[in-house]
């Protein structure tokens, strides 16, 4: 792989995925690399939401709700979803927050084995997942034990018989470092748990297949890959050998069998319909429909290949191009099977970086205490960008450093 910016722009006219870049509507001398926090707003959303605005509500009012499909709305993107994260149909909903969905999964998770006493969570994993994961086990007086992924099969012997519900995320969001979720799950499930994964950094960015690993449970959020918007609503993914035993502690009136009937108690739907709670966000949720679009034609394998490619550009760029007292250390795992959507360098002053690379137009992010983290998304990521991202990180580190 050559080093050169000549290089980059001959890998872009070739790029079969080029074209994506243009749908995005991405700002003028913009390079967007933060796309693991926030995904860029996509050409066809505004349009979207102007029609589900101005038409739908505005001029169907309450008959959106039959003749524009909202009501069916939930499920319908949630196979949608589904289909890009390995999932066969009714078995992914979309709706609330990644919290409301995590603490559902949880609880239900912790319901589906009784019997179990311990709730294991990813010592690493994401501070809301930890902070749920502490709150599930309060409320239903389990035993918290955290434990890094590689330790978990020593937490699982250990507590042998007793485990439940497991929590892990399928990235660090940290590192990047992308977890064996195949392997995992074998352990969890060999083990009599009920494995629960974190997808908010992997569904979009990294090929998940759920169905065929025995996933039990799987929550994510639609706004990182999916590019849904900020605070876009979440995914709750639960396999369909679960569904008719399934308790789920938020027990809205659109989870019931009939919510039209008014019924005094509460009747969960069959299917992954229960897993639906009050009304849904729908303007929301129709934005990240429309969003889905351009992944679903570009297809996740073809946006993960391409990542790979940008990502081991940078680090030959990194190489090549800082001199070593510059030279970030690069965190994230090289083997591509161990590397999600997003590298992450070690800078003493990440933060003073990454703003310094915001002045240059280079969006990026850092997470303390000294990590700067890049994200090499293929949909709307060129390789003239991963060249002038390291060209302008080269600068930022040489004046900082006098």
């Amino acid at each position: 792989m050559e080093s050169t910016r000549e290089w980059a722009e001959k890998q872009d006219s070739e790029d079969p995925l080029s074209s994506f870049r243009a749908e995005f509507d991405l700002p003028p001398g913009v390079i967007q690399l933060n796309g693991n926090s926030l995904g860029p707003l996509h050409g066809g959303v505004p349009e979207a939401l102007d029609r589900v605005v101005r038409r739908e509500w505005g001029e169907h009012l309450i008959r959106g709700w039959s003749e524009d499909g909202w009501w069916d709305a939930p499920v319908r993107v949630g196979d949608r979803i589904g289909r890009l994260i390995g999932a066969g149909p009714g078995q992914t909903v979309v709706g609330e927050s990644t919290s409301v969905q995590l603490f559902n999964a949880l609880t239900a998770a912790a319901r589906l084995r009784p019997e179990r006493t311990v709730l294991v969570s990813d010592a690493a994993n994401f501070p809301t997942d930890r902070y749920l994961a502490a709150s599930v086990a309060r409320t239903l007086g389990l035993r918290l034990v955290e434990t890094t992924v590689d330790g978990l099969p020593g937490v699982l012997a250990r507590h042998r018989g007793e485990v439940g519900p497991v929590l892990c995320g399928a990235v660090d969001f940290r590192t990047g470092e992308l977890w064996d979720l195949v392997r995992t799950t074998a352990e969890v499930r060999a083990a009599g748990g009920i494995a629960v994964w974190d997808l908010s950094h992997a569904a979009g960015a990294v090929p998940v297949e759920v169905d065929a690993a025995g996933v039990d449970l799987a929550v994510g959020c639609g706004y990182k890959y999916l590019s849904g918007g900020p605070g876009a609503p979440a995914f709750l993914y639960a396999a369909a050998r679960h569904h008719d035993t399934l308790d789920l502690p938020l027990t809205g009136w659109h989870g019931h069998v009939r919510p039209f009937d008014m019924a005094d108690e509460f009747v969960p739907a069959p299917g992954i319909d229960r897993a639906r709670t009050g009304t849904p966000h729908i303007l929301s949720l129709l934005a990240l429909e429309a969003a889905l679009a351009p992944l679903e034609r570009a297809g996740v394998a073809a946006v993960r290949e391409k990542s790979l490619r940008l990502g081991d550009l940078l680090v030959r760029l990194l190489a090549d191009r800082l001199p070593a007292p510059a030279r970030p250390e690069v965190v994230t795992p090289a083997a591509h099977h161990r590397r999600g959507s997003h590298l992450a360098l070690r800078c003493p002053d990440a933060s003073s970086v990454s703003a310094a690379l915001m002045e240059r137009g280079i969006v990026t992010d850092a997470r303390p205490p000294d990590l700067l983290r890049l994200c090499l998304n293929g949909l709307y990521v060129s390789y003239t960008d991963v060249f002038d991202a390291v060209t302008a990180l080269g600068d930022v580190r040489k004046e900082m450093s006098g």
